[in-house]
Formats: structure tokens, C-alpha cells, sequence
């Protein structure tokens, strides 16, 4: 599956960046491709380009400061906070997958910030009962256990 995301935070100096690289790898090791681009005060790096738009089965955001989403017209949007990318990178990309496989599109909100779907989101199937708020699941912390957060700001920096 091809998903395209937007990472921001207020700086965007290490938590955006942080993020991006959780969602980077948790595509991949999943078996999707996945393109990232990361916002801050820094500007834009690795700007999406609109065929990779285009071809995306989906759209995740990850931000704590607003992003433009006219670009993603007609594009199943997921929105969710830089702490659901950073904490919980796996469990984003397989709600935009899940999403998208279903036939889903506007944007629904997940992780920190809400768990139900926006306005615009098309109304289909109701899966949700809201008894399912509260998953089995147990909730993955810390993104990449791999890596440390020393090791993500020497590569950032370097």
C-alpha cells in the first residue's frame, strides 16, 4: 500500500523529525511504502510531491500545528498529534491501512487527540460501537526501541 504523511511540531527541530523516522520505519517494516514530509521552523524538508499524492492510498498528519490539507482533496486524511508518530508509529500506519482497505476517505482523527472521525468523513460502515474505545492491545511506548533519542539527534545533527 502507498501512504504519504506530514509531520509538524511548533520547532520542528526533534519531535517532528523523530516522528517522521518512526513512520518511516514502521511502513517499511510493515511491507508499504511510505513517504514523509516533515515541517517546522526550519521550513520544509522532503516536500510531497503531487504524484506521490496522487498515488496514495492514504494520508497520515501528525502534527501539533495546523497543515494545509487542500492538497489532499478526495484522499483518506488520518490526524493524530507528533506524539501518536514518536509513541505509536506502528499502530498509525496500520489504522491508515485498515482505513483505506475499507474504502474510507475524508478525515478521521485518531490516537491523543480523538478517537472518532471528523465531520467530513464519508459515512459508511459504522465499525465503532464505542465499546471498543478500550483495546486489548497493549499500547507500544517510546517508538523505535532500536534506536534512543541520542542516537536520533547525533544522526539529525550530523
Amino acid at each position: 500500500m502507498k501512504l504519504v504523511a506530514v509531520t509538524s511540531c511548533p520547532t520542528g527541530i526533534a519531535h517532528s523529525q523523530m516522528a517522521a523516522e518512526n513512520l518511516l520505519q514502521a511502513g517499511e517494516r510493515l511491507g508499504h511504502d511510505i513517504d514523509v514530509e516533515v515541517q517546522g521552523a526550519m521550513g520544509t524538508q522532503d516536500e510531497l510531491s503531487a504524484d506521490a499524492i496522487a498515488e496514495a492510498d492514504a494520508v497520515i498528519i501528525t502534527s501539533d500545528t495546523s497543515v494545509s490539507r487542500d492538497r489532499f482533496d478526495g484522499k483518506l486524511v488520518l490526524k493524530g498529534t507528533v506524539k501518536d508518530g514518536v509513541n505509536n508509529a506502528e499502530a498509525v500506519v496500520e489504522k491508515a491501512v485498515e482505513l483505506a482497505e475499507a474504502g474510507k476517505t475524508g478525515s478521521v482523527t485518531f490516537g491523543s487527540g480523538d478517537d472518532g472521525e471528523d465531520a467530513d468523513a464519508e459515512s459508511g460502515t459504522d465499525e465503532s460501537s464505542g465499546d471498543d474505545a478500550e483495546s486489548d492491545e497493549p499500547v507500544r511506548r517510546g517508538g523505535d526501541p532500536e534506536k534512543g533519542l541520542f542516537a536520533r539527534l547525533k544522526k539529525l545533527f550530523s
